[in-house]
């Protein structure tokens, strides 16, 4: 006896046809948010408690001794960059959608 296909697609069903990515879960992405943004705020919490008790970082410039500063040099960093592939580097590099399945034009294959 063989057994049947599933009808529908389930996606806890492995080898079901199209089956929904890890990130397409909202659950999974409000937990990588979560999960993201405690590490964030520990990290914030520790450069905190580091400036309090007097440790020394020994910053190039003032401004890298402020608590949180490369949390949020971090977040400027990577808008910066998202928004550099966005609206820059994607328009030079992106293809019409149909640029595979052109046909070669003809006149150059009748020359040889």
């Amino acid at each position: 006896m063989t057994p049947t296909p599933p009808t529908e697609h389930d996606p806890a069903t492995p080898g079901s046809g199209d089956s929904d990515g890890w990130f397409d879960r909202p659950e999974n992405a409000r937990r990588l948010f979560r999960w993201l943004a405690g590490a964030t705020a520990a990290f914030v919490l520790i450069d905190v408690v580091f400036r309090l008790t007097g440790f020394d970082k020994h910053p190039y410039f003032g401004w890298q001794q402020w608590p949180g500063f490369y949390a949020v040099y971090a977040f400027v960093g990577c808008a910066v960059l998202v928004l550099v592939a966005g609206r820059i580097w994607r328009p030079l590099v992106k293809r019409d959608q149909d640029y595979y399945d052109r046909h070669p034009d003809t006149d150059r294959d009748s020359d040889a």
